[in-house]
């Protein structure tokens, strides 16, 4: 959890503005659904000063909550006189569950009714890549995760969703800018460019990192030439207790060379199947190299993940993309539930109590 508990006031500290460097073009409209711009124009010269209260929901069950921290900030940063306002919220990192309110926001509909749909979408990827990140980790059990989720995506997502990320339970990420607003730092040690440029040479590729980070752990990337089981005991043999790891990327298009004399009738031996990887760690114990440990990426979710965790595929880590980022599973929707007072929504809303929200004092930094 990223709050800090303030034991001299009693209340939560939240990351702030200060943390997450809000754009100002979000208080100016630029990122808002014009018709929340109309509506307050509208309310503002004919039907000020209603009260009304906003709650968020979703519509998932066992899913993690994480944006609040962000959508408060937005709310103190673009509101008008967010100081008049009641929030109340639960905390980035809160399992939630389907239509609970995770955040209620009760005063002048006109001073923050047009930041409605910027918080469903800070809400709703926030809280998916958090839900897909904490499913991937319960599917992994206790083999480690690395998020590579830098690739799958527009780049100007990495800072956000390397906060979710880091909120469900992930602090090996491979950029700077996912670890930004938490202090992490990307790892990593070669591409397959690498390799290439070294002309197709693993030994040479590993000897030139090693001199330029003499004091890193390497993992060899051993799928280059499509027979991870032969180049990694080639690096293994010249490398010895220099090589941490290796990592098979095998793409989902390819069978390794190691299967070329061999029957796959049963299972499917294309890309990074479990068959290679148990052979892969029997050839590494055999030769002396069971302190060698084995990266894994290339397509791996969470139902293939706890697939591997059952059978007990000895795997050292996991790399993970696509399945945090491009996989939205929280919608969230902003909706007015009370007005002046009263119970008011459209048909099938309530104001639905909540007794785990928690009001969110004005300063709170």
């Amino acid at each position: 959890m990223i709050e800090i508990k303030l034991k001299e006031q009693g209340i939560i500290s939240r990351l702030t503005d200060k943390t997450f460097n809000l754009p100002e073009a979000l208080g100016e409209g630029f990122y808002t659904a014009n018709y929340f711009l109309k509506s307050q124009k509208i309310v503002k010269e004919n039907l000020a000063d209603n009260i009304v209260t906003m709650q968020w929901i979703q519509r998932r069950n066992h899913s993690m909550l994480c944006g609040i921290d962000e959508a408060i900030a937005i709310i103190h940063k673009f509101a008008i006189h967010p100081e008049q306002l009641v929030i109340e919220a639960l905390n980035d990192g809160d399992i939630i569950e389907e239509n609970e309110p995770v955040l209620k926001v009760t005063g002048k509909y006109e001073n923050f009714g047009f930041l409605e749909s910027v918080i469903d979408g800070v809400l709703a990827r926030r809280s998916s890549v958090a839900t897909n990140v904490m499913e991937v980790l319960e599917a992994a059990g206790s083999t480690p995760v690395f998020s590579m989720a830098d690739r799958q995506d527009d780049y100007l997502t990495q800072v956000g969703d390397g906060y979710a990320t880091y909120v469900a339970g992930i602090d090996r990420v491979s950029t700077d800018a996912q670890g930004l607003w938490w202090g992490g730092k990307g790892m990593g040690t070669m591409p397959h460019a690498l390799i290439q440029i070294c002309d197709g040479d693993l030994i040479k590729a590993s000897e030139v990192y090693l001199k330029t980070f003499p004091h890193q752990p390497i993992t060899a990337l051993v799928d280059y030439h499509n027979d991870a089981i032969r180049d990694s005991l080639l690096i293994a043999r010249h490398l010895g207790r220099k090589l941490n790891s290796v990592r098979v990327d095998t793409s989902k298009a390819m069978v390794d060379h190691y299967f070329d004399d061999k029957d796959t009738t049963g299972f499917d031996a294309h890309g990074v199947c479990k068959e290679l990887i148990i052979a892969l760690r029997k050839a590494l114990d055999e030769a002396g190299f069971s302190y060698v440990g084995i990266t894994v990426s290339s397509s791996f979710n969470k139902e293939k993940i706890a697939e591997w965790t059952k059978e007990k595929v000895p795997v050292s880590m996991y790399g993970v993309g696509t399945a945090f980022v491009n996989n939205m599973t929280c919608g969230f929707t902003g909706d007015l539930v009370m007005l002046n007072g009263k119970p008011q929504a459209k048909e099938g809303r309530y104001n639905t109590p909540n007794p785990r929200l928690q009001k969110v004092p004005y300063p709170i930094y």
